[in-house]
């Protein structure tokens, strides 16, 4: 594995990782909090005992080859020989033991890549149209503008340490090809003529997401211009660290806030946020020109299957908006690619394509900048990796999380199942594989990490109760996506909870029901949401009966013995136990993070370091005086009231007037200094009024669950 230099930054999150898992495995450090640390850092707990899931952060999906062998060294030499891509454009290694994760992230960092905030409640990895920058139907480039994101909140204090975790979307398009109806930041280029000159920009969403409760996220600009597109994010950002669910897990997410607060609030808050937050612009970002390629082969190739290879061409390339070079897609079932393979692949990319390769949220890899006199060539060396199955986007490019495999939170086994529809549409419905039409996702659980919601037909994991028994089950979701012709977001409607091993009919009655009595010129999705779930259900009624079972239901696909559902907790919304001495730890490691950022002169770190220091001693104050705590505004809130009936702190004026100040005034030094000062005195005050409680015989208290979260 050939490595670079790594950079300040990469060192100090190393040996940060390196020091946590030394305490961690010493004792000195609780297992719940060694667990809220390594999740920033994209160490993810997996079902099974003693080894994690660790996940890289890759923007928008771009990998060199370079990059990707890097990547297969490190799953074959402390992972499970695998490279598991997901629907957020990211790889993931499994089976990696904790000490390991160390040299995970020395191998990332030397070759250009990352994995902070990877996991836990960062702003997590960016994702967007695989196809932005080749798009024929693009405005403009997003990816740089998602670089540019990625960057500037990649260890940024304001996600750090967040209620919930943040997903942000670029599409190329007004096709939404990169889902942004579903996340909590989205965005969609315009351009707009400002003063006679024409201004790059975006239509921005906020407040979607998927899961049990999904959520087309509203419009919030029509547009706005590109360069306050960061400011923006801060602000919103800084509204959702303050005021987000931080008790009730299920009802954290960002979409949620929008919605009890409404569109209209929430933005006025967002321009609350303004003036304090730091007025960052993106500047100019020019056009990326084509990249060096290798020279197209003069020989012709022989192509041995003719109809086979004009398939592939029609579902696995197409035309990029630079004429005469072509994008094509590389089918990996179930994101699932063996270092082995990836090995053999990257000549091939060196020898036909662009050193640009992109991670899909269909779990499949795009190839870049292909000469249209190379395609054959390609093809026939794909074909010898075995990488040439047709369909890309098609009912057969079914898309499935690891579920049961590997996650603790998986209920039913996503991958097997997705398998054996595979199989299912190969054999019975190959006049599908040619048209994006219809597509199938299925997630583990209902948390929506193989995008279930968003599919045109899709499945999550669940069960029934059959007496004594339970019998593995998927619910079973119709009408989600994109309508292509529209660029409008859909979210799946829930039709009918079936026992898994009746799945496959189940698939082959919806699609025999579209065959039969769909109208000229309609889509699944016009088809799925006109006749609505009621008719669904009826179509389907009779697969739910369970009066009568096989014994071969009771186990789940992929599985040689009887199911017993065994459900995690999962390690985004996991319980927390920790001690009020440790809070105010917590409170103080803050405050030193203030310091670091002032002395190197960065005085808005600086500012929000301190806002989260007081906010956090708060906390460990009222906790100490059994105060519930749950979001920040609300600690804030209380910690004035219980000065009001106890005044053992002494302030000037209220604690709010104190720490809300960072969103009244510019971050600039004179105020950075000042409002840091006040944070670390307010900071030894919390601390010595709990060191005298203690003089005084109390006992440490225990904070469960909780009231740890806010």
């Amino acid at each position: 594995m050939k490595t670079g230099v790594i950079s300040p930054a990469d060192q100090k999150d190393i040996q940060e990782l390196a020091g946590k898992i030394d305490q961690f495995k010493s004792g000195e450090m609780h297992e719940e909090r060694f667990r809220h640390f390594r999740l920033t850092r994209g160490v993810y707990g997996q079902r099974q005992a003693g080894v994690q899931m660790f996940r890289t952060k890759l923007p928008f999906g771009k990998v060199t080859t370079h990059q990707l062998e890097v990547l297969a060294d490190l799953a074959e030499k402390y992972g499970h020989n695998n490279l598991h891509i997901t629907t957020r454009q990211n790889i993931q290694l499994h089976f990696v033991k904790v000490e390991n994760s160390v040299e995970v992230w020395k191998g990332l960092t030397a070759n250009g890549m990352t994995a902070m905030g990877a996991c836990g409640n960062t702003v997590r990895n960016i994702t967007a149209s695989e196809t932005a920058g080749i798009d024929p139907e693009e405005l403009f480039d997003v990816s740089p503008y998602v670089q540019r994101t990625f960057e500037y909140f990649l260890r940024n204090p304001i996600c750090q340490d967040m209620g919930r975790k943040i997903k942000m979307a670029f599409s190329s398009s007004d096709k939404d090809s990169g889902y942004t109806y579903f996340h909590d930041f989205g965005f969609i280029p315009r351009i707009q003529e400002v003063d006679g000159k024409p201004v790059k920009g975006f239509k921005v969403v906020i407040g979607g997401g998927l899961g049990a409760q999904s959520i087309v996220a509203p419009t919030v600009y029509e547009f706005l211009p590109a360069q306050e597109i960061l400011s923006f994010i801060e602000a919103g950002l800084r509204v959702f660290d303050r005021h987000g669910e931080r008790e009730k897990r299920h009802k954290a997410r960002m979409k949620f806030l929008v919605k009890k607060l409404g569109v209209e609030a929430f933005m006025e808050l967002v321009e609350q946020e303004r003036t304090g937050a730091p007025d960052v612009k993106l500047g100019p970002i020019p056009e990326e020109a084509i990249p060096e390629l290798p020279d197209a082969p003069t020989n012709h190739t022989s192509i041995d299957d003719q109809a086979s290879y004009e398939q592939w061409l029609e579902t696995n390339t197409f035309e990029q908006k630079q004429k005469g070079f072509y994008g094509v897609y590389l089918k990996i079932h179930l994101g699932d690619l063996k270092p082995e393979l990836a090995r053999k692949l990257t000549p091939v990319i060196r020898a036909y394509a662009a050193d640009d390769i992109r991670l899909t949220v269909g779990q499949n890899l795009l190839l870049r900048f292909v000469p249209e006199a190379s395609l054959a060539s390609l093809y026939t060396a794909l074909k010898d990796l075995g990488l040439t199955e047709s369909g890309i986007g098609s009912i057969g490019d079914i898309t499935a999380c690891p579920g049961t495999d590997t996650c603790a939170l998986g209920v039913t086994n996503s991958t097997a199942l997705a398998t054996e529809l595979k199989q299912l549409i190969y054999a019975e419905f190959q006049d599908l594989l040619t048209t994006h039409d219809i597509n199938i996702k299925i997630s583990g659980c209902m948390n929506s990490c193989g995008q279930h919601m968003a599919a045109g037909i899709g499945f999550h994991g669940s069960s029934i109760k059959h007496g004594v028994q339970v019998i593995p089950a998927m619910q079973v979701v119709v009408g989600g996506g994109i309508d292509e012709a529209t660029g409008e977001g859909f979210v799946a409607q829930r039709v009918i909870k079936l026992p898994t091993r009746r799945i496959p009919e189940a698939v082959r009655i919806l699609l025999d029901d579209y065959a039969q009595n769909k109208l000229p010129g309609d889509t699944y999705l016009r088809y799925a949401n006109r006749q609505d779930r009621r008719y669904f259900y009826g179509v389907l009624k009779h697969l739910g009966d369970t009066k009568e079972v096989i014994d071969y239901e009771f186990f789940d696909w992929g599985q040689n013995r009887q199911y017993i559902q065994s459900i995690g907790v999962g390690e985004c919304a996991g319980v927390s136990y920790d001690m009020v001495g440790a809070i105010l730890g917590d409170a103080v490691e803050k405050i030193n993070e203030s310091k670091e950022r002032m002395q190197a002169g960065s005085w808005v770190e600086g500012i929000y370091n301190a806002y989260t220091a007081m906010v956090i001693a708060a906390k460990g104050y009222l906790l100490s005086k059994d105060v519930k705590c749950n979001t920040h505004i609300g600690i804030i809130e209380d910690f004035d009231k219980a000065l009001l009936e106890d005044p053992t702190i002494e302030l000037e004026g209220t604690f709010a007037d104190l720490v809300l100040r960072m969103r009244e005034n510019e971050p600039e030094e004179d105020f950075a200094h000042e409002y840091v000062g006040k944070a670390q005195a307010f900071v030894r005050e919390i601390i010595s009024n709990r060191e005298e409680e203690l003089s005084e015989d109390a006992i440490e208290k225990l904070v469960v669950d909780s009231y740890y979260k806010a």
